[in-house]
C-alpha cells in the first residue's frame, strides 16, 4: 500500500448486528441442523402470538417481516432474503413470535427447531455468538419501538397500568400503550366493557379486561398449561441471580433443569436501577440487564423457563426412599426433581404504617424503575431505606426529581450501605438525608393517589408534612419460605432456610453439605438462605457452588440405586 493510498475503515453498525450477512460457509454449517422447507408466495412461516417452529434461514426467495398489534394495525419492519435468517430471543425455547413472516414469493428455507438451535450455538461457538447477539439486539429494537406485542389501553396514571408495565419490562417482553384519554378507538373499546378500568390486547386477538400477570402471560404463551410430568435433575424455585447461576451452571454441566419464579427473573437485583461494585462492570450495569443476560444464557443451554408459575408446597416423603422430590403449584400442576435449590429469595417488607396497601401501586412503590422515574419527573419525592437497594434506587431517582428526602431509622448509613453509594448521596445535591426517621401517616384518597406523607424525628418526637405524591420502600425483606412449611426444611427464627452446619439434626446427626438444607437433595442459595451475605455477587457465587452439590448427591443416589 503507498502512502497516498486511501484507507477505509468501515465500522460495524448495529444494524449489521442485528441482520447480519451468513457467508456460504455459515450456511453449510447452519443446514447441518436442520431441514429444507418449501413455502408458497403468501404463506405464513410465523405469526404473532403463536408459538413458532424455531430459526429459519432463507435459501432462496424473500420473507417480509411484519409488525401486528390486536388493534389490527400492521407495520412493516423488513425483507429478508437468501443467507439471512428469521429468529429472536424467543425461538432459543420455542415461545410465541413476537412479529409476522410471509413469503413474497417462492421461498425455499431451512427450518432449525428450537432444540437444534441450541445445539448449533453451543457447537459452532464463532458462529453461534454471531446469532446470539443478532437474536438479543433484535429484541431489543422490539421492545424499544413500542410497536409490538399486547396492547395496554387505559389512562395514563392507571395503578392497573403501571403494574402491567412493570411485569412485562421485568420479563424483557414488547409492549404498547395507548392513552384511552386521548385516543377516540381506544375510548371507545374502553367504554365497552364497563367498569375496566384497563384493557389488554394481545397479539392473537384475544381482549382481557383488568388482567392478572398470570392471566396476561398464558395469554401472550409466556407461561403454559402443560403437565411436565417429566422428572429433572434440578428444580430451581427462584429465578433471581442465585437460581438463575444455578440454572446455568447446571445446565451448562448437563443436567436437565427448571426454573420457576412467580413473577419475572431477576428477583430484587433485577428493580436495581444500577450495579457497580458487581465485578467486571466498570462502569456498571442495571440489575435488569445483568438478570436479562443470565436469562438468554440459561436458555441458551436448554433451562425450562416458567415464569410467572409459584410454588404452593413440597412433598419430600420420598426424599431418602426413592431420591425424589415434588413442587406443587398455586395452578395445581405437580413438578418432579431428583434434587431442588430453593432459591425464593424474600419479599419486600411493609411497614407499620396506616392505609398503605390503599396506596400499592398509586403513590407507594418498593422498586424504583424507568417507569416510577417518569411518573415522578420534577416533583419531590420521599424514599425509606438505608440497605444498598435504597442507595442505589435513590441516586438512580435524583436524576429525575426535584428532591428527594431518604428516611432512615438509624443515625447514619454508614452501618447499613456501601462507602461508594454514601459517597454518591453526599456528592447529590438534591438528595437531604433525614436520620432517626420514620414515616407515620399517609395522607389522600386511593381513588385520586396518594396527596402527601408524614414523618417523625423519633428523638424529639418532631413531625413533618410533606406533599410527595410519590413514596418508594426499601426497608429489607422477609424470606419466600411459606411453600417449605411442612416439608421439614429447617429455618431460623427470622424464616430464612439454614444450611451447611445448622441443618444438622436428628439422632445420629445427619451430615450436610454446606449448602445443602436439613432435607437430602434440597439446597438452598442466594437472600432466602440463612447467613448468605445478601449481595448479587455472593448470590451468583452460591449459585455456581451448589452445583458441584449436586453433582455429588445425585452420584451418592445413584450408587444407593
Amino acid at each position: 500500500m503507498t502512502a497516498d493510498a486511501p484507507v477505509t475503515v468501515e465500522v460495524e453498525t448495529r444494524s449489521h448486528q442485528m441482520f447480519p450477512a451468513l457467508s456460504p460457509c455459515d450456511v453449510a454449517r447452519i443446514k447441518r441442523f436442520g431441514s429444507v422447507r418449501h413455502f408458497a408466495r403468501g404463506e405464513c412461516l410465523f405469526r404473532a402470538g403463536e408459538r413458532g417452529a424455531g430459526m429459519f434461514l432463507v435459501l432462496d426467495g424473500h420473507v417480509a417481516i411484519t409488525q401486528r398489534d390486536g388493534l389490527g394495525r400492521v407495520v412493516p419492519i423488513r425483507s429478508q432474503g437468501p443467507g439471512q435468517f428469521l429468529a429472536e430471543i424467543a425461538q432459543l425455547s420455542g415461545r410465541p413470535a413476537l412479529v409476522d413472516g410471509h413469503a413474497e414469493d417462492e421461498v425455499q428455507a431451512v427450518l432449525v427447531p428450537p432444540e437444534q438451535l441450541r445445539a448449533l450455538i453451543i457447537a459452532e461457538a464463532d458462529l453461534g455468538e454471531r446469532l446470539m447477539r443478532a437474536m438479543i439486539l433484535r429484541r431489543v429494537a422490539l421492545i424499544e419501538s413500542g410497536e409490538s406485542g399486547p396492547v395496554l389501553i387505559g389512562p395514563p396514571q392507571s395503578a392497573h397500568l403501571l403494574r402491567l408495565q412493570n411485569f412485562l419490562t421485568r420479563n424483557g417482553h414488547p409492549y404498547q400503550v395507548v392513552d384511552a384519554t386521548q385516543d377516540a378507538d381506544a375510548r371507545a373499546l374502553l367504554e365497552q366493557y364497563g367498569d375496566a378500568e384497563l384493557l389488554v390486547t394481545c397479539p392473537n386477538g384475544s381482549v382481557l379486561a383488568d388482567p392478572t400477570e398470570s392471566a396476561l402471560a398464558r395469554c401472550l404463551g409466556m407461561v403454559d398449561s402443560a403437565e411436565h410430568d417429566d422428572l429433572f435433575d434440578v428444580l430451581v424455585v427462584g429465578a433471581g441471580p442465585a437460581g438463575l447461576a444455578t440454572a446455568v451452571y447446571a445446565a451448562s454441566e448437563g443436567l436437565r433443569v427448571i426454573v420457576l419464579d412467580c413473577r419475572s427473573f431477576g428477583g430484587q437485583a433485577g428493580a436495581s436501577a444500577r450495579i457497580e461494585n458487581y465485578l467486571g462492570f466498570p462502569t456498571g450495569i442495571s440489575g435488569g440487564a445483568l438478570a436479562g443476560r443470565a436469562f438468554v444464557q440459561a436458555q441458551k443451554f436448554g433451562v425450562e423457563m416458567m415464569i410467572p408459575a409459584q410454588a404452593a408446597s413440597m412433598d419430600c416423603s420420598h426424599a431418602e426412599t426413592e431420591g425424589e422430590l415434588a413442587v406443587r403449584l398455586t395452578d395445581g400442576r405437580r413438578l418432579r426433581a431428583r434434587t431442588v435449590v430453593v432459591a425464593s429469595g424474600a419479599r419486600y417488607r411493609r411497614p407499620e404504617v396506616p392505609r398503605l396497601t390503599e396506596f400499592e401501586g398509586r403513590g407507594i412503590f418498593y422498586w424504583a424503575s424507568a417507569l416510577e422515574a417518569k411518573l415522578c419527573e420534577k416533583q419531590e419525592v420521599a424514599l425509606v431505606g438505608g440497605g444498598n437497594s435504597a442507595g442505589q434506587a435513590a441516586v438512580f431517582l435524583s436524576q429525575h426529581v426535584s428532591k428527594l428526602n431518604l428516611l432512615v431509622r438509624g443515625p447514619s448509613l454508614a452501618a447499613t450501605m456501601s462507602r461508594y453509594l454514601i459517597d454518591r448521596i453526599e456528592a447529590t445535591p438534591n438528595i437531604e438525608l433525614h436520620p432517626h426517621t420514620e414515616l407515620i401517616h399517609l395522607h389522600g384518597e386511593p381513588e385520586a393517589g396518594l396527596q402527601g406523607a408524614s414523618w417523625r424525628d423519633r428523638r424529639s418526637g418532631d413531625e413533618y408534612r410533606c406533599d410527595a405524591r410519590n413514596i418508594f420502600l426499601f426497608i429489607g425483606a422477609v424470606p419466600e419460605t411459606d411453600w417449605l412449611q411442612g416439608c421439614g426444611v429447617a429455618v431460623d427464627k427470622h424464616g430464612f432456610v439454614l444450611t451447611g452446619e445448622g441443618a444438622r439434626g436428628g439422632f445420629p446427626a445427619r451430615p450436610a453439605a454446606a449448602l445443602e438444607t436439613s432435607v437430602p437433595g434440597v439446597f438452598a442459595v442466594g437472600d432466602v438462605r440463612s447467613g448468605s451475605v445478601k449481595r448479587v455477587g455472593g448470590a451468583i457465587g452460591e449459585g455456581a457452588a451448589v452445583v458441584a452439590l449436586i453433582h455429588k448427591h445425585l452420584a451418592r443416589a445413584g450408587a444407593v440405586a
